[in-house]
């Protein structure tokens, strides 16, 4: 084979694979190399020239230093066919190589066909490198595939000469998918195996979602509305949170399009998946309530403490707010990052009379008063120690039932309260420190829920104790764990 054959065998590869010439001479040296090595025991570099074509073969020797009792990587002891001392190596640096032209060995079918394996070799590594770094740069974009195969609910496409996968994990439930469907999928990941690149795509995450509304409607590609959140059922419903940077564009009705066109074109492609578009607010109320739609909020209280909401409807809501399957309150959390809790009105008023129940008996018992005292202090929004004992003297008086000197009595009691708990909750937290795995902020959170004890802690269960404070399941399990060791509970 002369230089111009060479040169145009290397073009077609190039090509065809889709990587630099530099890196198929690169692989073509190597498996000249490789091969010269399957005939003679020693250690050669080939070297391919740019320009020509032609290629010329090196023997070499790695330099070692003097004297040493020298193994290699390869716990090869020195062989003077593959090593030279210092001394003897014309001045060269210890590791580097000393080099001399040898004749190019014409090469047998043997040898021809190492060089052909070693050549396919590194062009498939070559081409797994180009695509990683191509694709790894395009994680996170939409892109049309077609599908090639469907094999054990796992579905592989062609990307435009690459393969892709879908798992069925990442398949929208129950879609029928059928050899040459084109359809969109999200590039997931990107990985480099011994196999080759393998790339992940998905149709089920919320990204996508967020891609193709970005897609359909200019307004968000160009950056006049934002989406600030989405959520998926995937093939079944998703909600989508917006919000306009110009006062003067409705986001809902440009993600919606004329006619439903842009919503229609996203919910096509997912499947027929239903997507409510809701305005985003910086209130987080406000904002769950946009969430809840279609239902309507009749009330809503946040407890900012747990990062829950209770949410109350009229009884004719109650089916709309909590959806098929409780898809709506799912949905409506997932958007919002809050823990939703919806009940009716009904249920809402028992939970509250429920709760300013239990809050009146504990204030009675606390300041030793009677119910009916502690239920008007109740009823005048007058609902813990600090509140009473920080308010102004004045407004108390002003309460029908209370004279001046009820008052007096009651703060000075409030106050005296305020210090005995004070004492109790730091002698608690001091005894809740001493299990493995509570700081400060948990030992807080643990009296404040009225765990004071050690035992009180190893009664709770991971889910009542992550309700408390969010440490997370390992380090709830931990704190647990430790907490009953300590009581003796494994002895």
């Amino acid at each position: 084979m002369d230089g111009k054959e060479l040169f145009l065998m290397i073009e077609a590869i190039s090509n065809e694979k889709n990587i630099t010439q530099e890196d198929v001479i690169e692989s073509l040296e190597e498996a000249l190399a490789v091969a010269t090595k399957k005939r003679n025991t020693i250690d050669v570099r080939v070297e391919v020239d740019r320009h020509s074509g032609e290629f010329k073969t090196l023997r070499r020797w790695q330099v070692i230093e003097d004297g040493e009792d020298f193994v290699d990587d390869e716990g090869e002891k020195f062989d003077p066919e593959l090593h030279i001392y210092q001394a003897d190596a014309n001045g060269l640096p210890v590791d580097s190589y000393l080099e001399e032209p040898m004749e190019s060995i014409e090469f047998g079918r043997i040898a021809a066909q190492v060089a052909k394996q070693v050549i396919i070799q590194k062009v498939r590594e070559a081409e797994r490198t180009v695509v990683v770094e191509n694709y790894s740069n395009r994680v996170g974009e939409v892109v049309m595939v077609t599908v090639k195969r469907v094999d054990r609910g796992n579905v592989y496409v062609d990307m435009g000469g690459i393969d892709g996968m879908l798992s069925k994990y990442d398949l929208i439930p129950n879609e029928s998918i059928r050899k040459n469907d084109r359809l969109r999928a999200f590039i997931k990941e990107v990985k480099s195996t011994p196999r080759g690149a393998q790339i992940f795509l998905s149709r089920t995450v919320n990204e996508m979602l967020l891609e193709l509304f970005g897609m359909e409607v200019p307004e968000i590609s160009e950056g006049v509305i934002e989406i600030k959140a989405g959520a998926r059922d995937p093939g079944l419903r998703a909600k989508l949170a917006v919000k306009a940077k110009d006062k003067r564009i409705d986001p809902i009705g440009s993600c919606i399009g004329m006619r439903g066109a842009r919503v229609q074109a996203v919910s096509n492609e997912l499947n027929g998946e239903r997507v409510d578009i809701i305005l985003w607010d910086e209130d987080p109320a406000q904002f769950v309530i946009n969430a809840m739609a279609p239902a309507e909020v009749s009330s809503i209280v946040v407890d900012e403490e747990k990062g829950s909401m209770d949410i109350a409807v009229e009884e004719d809501q109650l089916a709309l707010a909590i959806g098929r399957g409780g898809q709506n309150i799912k949905l409506a959390s997932r958007l919002t990052g809050w823990k939703l809790n919806v009940m009716s009105l009904a249920d809402a008023d028992d939970l509250n009379a429920k709760e300013l129940q239990k809050t009146g008996e504990k204030l009675a018992e606390t300041l030793g008063i009677d119910a009916e005292v502690a239920g008007v202090l109740i009823d005048e929004g007058y609902t813990s120690l600090d509140e009473i004992a920080e308010a102004e003297a004045e407004a108390l008086s002003e309460i029908e039932e209370f004279d001046s000197k009820l008052v007096d009595d009651l703060q000075e009691r409030a106050q005296d309260a305020q210090l005995v708990k004070a004492l109790n909750d730091s002698e608690a937290a001091e005894i809740l420190l001493a299990v493995e795995g509570v700081d400060d902020a948990l030992a807080m959170a643990l009296v404040d829920a009225d765990i004071h004890t050690v035992d009180s802690l190893a009664e709770l269960a991971i889910v009542e104790l992550l309700e408390i404070q969010d440490i997370g399941k390992d380090s709830a399990s931990t704190v647990i764990m430790a907490a009953r060791e300590k009581e003796g509970w494994f002895d």
